[in-house]
Order: structure tokens, then sequence, then C-alpha cells
């Protein structure tokens, strides 16, 4: 029962997230935030600095 339930939940949270990102302005912002994400990986590339081995 918890499983259907939670399979449930997911499918229309999944629809809303879809429905939301159709629309042009959340567009945009899904747009910036690729190419902040991008940028920033691509900044990390030095040689882990900073990182815990």
């Amino acid at each position: 029962m918890a499983g259907m339930l939670r399979k449930v939940l997911a499918s229309g949270i999944a629809a809303k997230v879809i429905q939301e990102a159709s629309k042009p302005h959340n567009q945009a912002k899904i747009k910036k935030f690729i190419a902040d994400f991008q940028n920033k990986q691509k900044g990390n590339r030095g040689g882990g600095y900073g990182r815990a081995h």
C-alpha cells in the first residue's frame, strides 16, 4: 500500500514539474541555472585543491 502511494505521489510531482517547466519564464531560469552549473564545473577542474584525500 505504501509503495503504491509513493508512486502516485511521485507521478503527481513529476507532472507538476513538467507543467511548470513548460512556462517561458521558468525555462529562462532553468537555462540560467544549467549555464551557471556548467561554468562552475569547468572552474573546478584545477587539481582538487582544498579536498581531503
